[in-house]
């Protein structure tokens, strides 16, 4: 480190970079989470320069040839905020940079400060030493005593061209169409969008005048900050209105860019104004350890799509929050309609898994095959919707979110365990009572068609070869039924964000006003029965939307894996229940008890795996969508079990009367 700050002093360079370079490599630590060594090598750094002026007085000025040579306003105002371009558009350029680099620009400062920085890991233990340790480096380096004047005037003219560029962003983003539609009153009031960048430009003719008059004293930004808070509630207003109505992915994006560019301008802002060195450097450090992040994951896919993950996340689970409540028995009475409507669908399963057996004696083409498997599944699922039945499987990806909802809504994102642990009781036991009502239904259902069938023509619907394959595939000793079921819990879980997906499309493109004012509707069917068309849809087009993909998906994945050679098919509880019924009459109740009892696991089993791979699944994207935390987990299973000793009951029956303030359930 030593030989390095010689070098610096004895060669004075100009623009060369690579002493900075074996400076930066000199300190990073060998294992980037090693906080003592880079601690330790930052301390050794400050020592060396307390000791030998020469050196402080050489690395300081040599630091400031380098920054000030260069153009910086790209680093200060695009590193870490989003492009201005679509995901797809974005994510062609990263993966094209990711395998070829783009070409270097000696003359920029951000593509310096990533040669500098050139580990993947430096923010790591960049951002693991305290301020302590910074601020005592710059001690050391006398990083505010007075140098040369003309490097100091062209630093801060890079500055003050990244602020004017931040300014002109937000300008254009408080003019996108998609904002004004969520906020109309920009467009009949002045925009603080524009004002902030009047307001600006005045501050930065005074910041100029400054700069070339040392005596002249420059304006505050206060009346800009003022305006900044006016856009940041406009911000806040729009997120709102978007919750109620509708969210796109590009409108997310564009509020998300807009936050970014109005906290980088607030910072540079606090840099250039006069007051405590102190405060200053807290900004400028913690700025560089931004500036550090974003540089280290400019080019990662990873994060990159995990980000935007996050945005659609949002979109499509935003309004399953709301469905998931209508998922949740809170009293006797919304029980017994759970039940009801859980019994309703196995009534129409138990036709269904008929019919499926019917088409697979037809021996079709695998393509043909997988088409008729995806109707049936499609168009009785949409069924079920239609006559406001309930498919207990169905449940988890709503209640998830509803679940997830409750928590971001908890105090200081902080859910309390008692009202999580109530929360979690009624989810379980409408759970259990919607599974209950379409087993015991779907079972006896199948049982009395099979029999029915046998009276009627003389034989069995099913062949003994086929109902032992029935019973086989449901067998989770000798079978893949359990990874079955888990991949039948993936698509549930996809139907699920489908169904958010196509909700929040209802809302926010307007497809009940759409279909409303048809001119040709209007002719076939009246405008009342329009506008009822529009409403119903509006209503139910996530539903039947996530009801028909989920058939399609069902239908035709044990064809794919016929196809790709692959073991993959799936298995879903009802079903697996109603083919059950059907093999025991089939082979004339002449069953083994361990069949039976073997049977039985397969298809507890199979619910489960149902049941635990897509709630899990779209708790995780609910979460992660809302970015909300729940950090007692052992106490939460600590009070829930502390209840299930105390009132197991409570578990799988609900009480009479609603308690609490829970929220009326309205389905």
């Amino acid at each position: 480190m030593e030989s390095i700050l010689q070098a610096i002093a004895a060669q004075t360079p100009e623009r060369e970079i690579q002493l900075l370079v074996q400076l930066v490599a000199a300190i990073r630590p060998k294992n980037p989470h090693d906080n003592a060594s880079a601690t330790a090598n930052i301390q050794a750094l400050a020592y060396l320069l307390q000791t030998h002026p020469e050196y402080r007085s050489a690395l300081r000025s040599y630091l400031f040839r380098i920054v000030a040579s260069r153009t910086g306003v790209h680093l200060l105002a695009d590193v870490g905020i989003l492009p201005n371009a679509s995901f797809g558009q974005e994510l062609k350029r990263k993966l094209g940079y990711k395998l070829l680099p783009p070409a270097l620009n000696d003359g920029y400062l951000r593509d310096v400060f990533g040669q500098v920085f050139h580990s993947k890991t430096d923010h790591i233990w960049v951002n693991q030493l305290g301020d302590a340790t910074w601020n005592g480096l710059l001690d050391a380096l006398d990083a505010e005593a007075n140098g040369d004047s003309a490097s100091i005037n062209r630093i801060r003219a890079e500055v003050l061209e990244a602020i004017q560029m931040l300014s002109y962003r937000i300008s254009a983003i408080g003019l996108e169409p998609e904002l004004v539609r969520n906020h109309p009153p920009i467009e009949q009031f002045e925009s603080p969008f524009l004002r902030q960048n009047v307001e600006i430009r005045t501050w930065l003719d005074s910041q100029w005048q400054a700069m070339q008059a040392p005596q002249t004293m420059a304006d505050d930004c206060q009346h800009v900050l003022v305006l900044l808070d006016q856009c940041q509630e406009i911000s806040i207003k729009v997120r709102k209105h978007a919750q109620q109505h509708g969210v796109s992915v590009s409108l997310t994006y564009l509020l998300q860019r807009l936050k970014q560019s109005e906290q980088r301008l607030r910072t540079l802002l606090a840099l250039m104004e006069p007051g405590d060195i102190s405060q200053r450097r807290a900004l400028a450090l913690q700025l560089f350890r931004e500036l550090l992040h974003a540089d280290n994951f400019k080019y990662d896919l990873r994060s990159f799509i995990s980000g935007n993950a996050e945005l659609l996340a949002h979109k499509v689970t935003e309004h399953a929050g709301r469905t998931g409540e209508h998922y949740v028995a809170h009293d006797r009475l919304q029980y017994r309609q759970m039940l009801r409507a859980a019994m309703g669908a196995g009534l129409v399963i138990a036709v269904m898994a008929l019919i499926k057996i019917g088409m697979a004696k037809l021996k079709a083409a695998p393509l043909v095959e997988a088409f008729l498997f995806s109707i049936n599944y499609s168009f009785g699922f949409m069924l079920v919707h239609v006559l406001h039945f309930t498919i207990a499987t169905k449940q988890p990806a709503m209640t998830a979110a509803h679940i997830a909802d409750a928590i971001h809504k908890g105090s200081g994102d902080e859910a309390t365990v008692d009202s999580m642990a109530n929360l979690a009781i009624k989810v379980f036991r409408t759970q259990f009572v919607a599974i209950l009502g379409n087993v015991c239904v779907v079972m006896p259902t199948a049982w009395l068609i099979a029999l029915a069938g046998y009276w009627i023509n003389g034989s069995h619907w099913v062949t003994p070869e086929k109902a032992l394959k029935l019973l086989h595939d449901i067998d989770p000793l000798q079978s893949l039924a359990l990874f079955h079921a888990a991949i039948a819990g993936v698509c549930l879980f996809l139907a699920g964000l489908i169904s958010g997906y196509h909700d929040n499309t209802a809302i926010y493109h307007q497809i009940p006003e759409r279909i409303a004012q048809l001119p040709w509707l209007q002719r076939l069917l009246g405008k009342q029965r329009a506008e009822r068309l529009g409403r119903y849809l509006g209503d139910n087009l996530g539903g039947l939307a996530g009801n028909f993909y989920f058939g399609i998906m069902l239908g035709s994945i044990g064809t794919l894996g016929y196809i790709l050679g692959l073991p993959i098919d799936i298995r879903h509880i009802t079903f697996s229940a109603a083919n059950f019924s059907y093999a025991l009459v089939a082979l004339d109740h002449r069953i083994d008890l361990q069949t039976a009892l073997t049977s039985a696991l397969g298809i507890v089993g199979i619910g489960a795996a149902n049941l635990l791979v897509s709630f899990g699944l779209a708790l995780f994207v609910a979460l992660k969508a809302r970015g909300a935390r729940f950090g007692q987990k052992r106490a939460l299973l600590r009070e829930l079990l502390k209840r299930f000793l105390r009132a197991p009951g409570q578990f799988f029956l609900a009480p009479k009367n609603k308690t609490g303030n829970d929220p009326v359930v309205a389905r």
